[in-house]
């Protein structure tokens, strides 16, 4: 690189005191685990959403990957699997991009990876989401706001800014949905 001009020789030089060998995150899928879990406690405190566990099939899908991009490319997917998440367990769409990367051979465009296309829709999902899992209730200590960790007049005028409508009709859950949702650390989980 440096003979081609790629690379400055005297910041080369500089750097390569002391060289570090690393090998690709392809040749150490031991550590994916590791930097999985990592990844999703610091995103998750950085959006304050409370994610307790990693689908076992979220966690194969990761190992199974070729990681091109290394650990920066893990580190993206998590992260976007963070922002889709809504309940206390990643989401399964973490993988969507992986999936659809190894079927079509290629890498996939963002628009077809995710019915999510801007920032202002993965915040409508969410809210929408927790508003159907607390059965329309903005206030209280069970309600949205709550969980969402927003002050309720925020969440309300984050819902009329993104088009939500506040008089929600509440739906009643039959027994066995009441029995597929999970308490948790003050959060909301549909198990799966």
């Amino acid at each position: 690189m440096v003979e081609r001009r790629h690379f400055r020789a005297d910041l080369f030089y500089r750097l390569s005191v002391f060289p570090i060998l690393l090998p690709p995150l392809r040749a150490r899928k031991e550590d994916i685990r590791d930097l999985a879990t990592h990844f999703v406690r610091k995103f998750s405190e950085q959006q304050n959403k409370v994610i307790e566990a990693i689908p076992e099939d979220v966690m194969v899908a990761l190992e199974e990957h070729d990681w091109p991009g290394n650990i920066r490319e893990l580190q993206n997917v998590i992260e976007r699997g963070v922002i889709l998440t809504t309940c206390g367990i990643l989401s399964r769409l973490t993988t969507a991009p992986l999936m659809t990367r190894a079927r079509a051979g290629a890498p996939a465009r963002s628009a077809v990876e995710f019915p999510v296309k801007t920032l202002a829709d993965a915040e409508r999902a969410h809210i929408v989401a927790t508003l159907r899992r607390t059965n329309g209730v903005i206030g209280g200590p069970r309600g949205a706001a709550a969980q969402l960790g927003l002050p309720r007049t925020t969440l309300i005028a984050k819902m009329a800014r993104l088009g939500i409508a506040t008089g929600l009709p509440r739906r009643r859950f039959s027994k066995a949905e009441q029995e597929s949702l999970v308490v948790g650390r003050g959060s909301v989980a549909v198990a799966g």
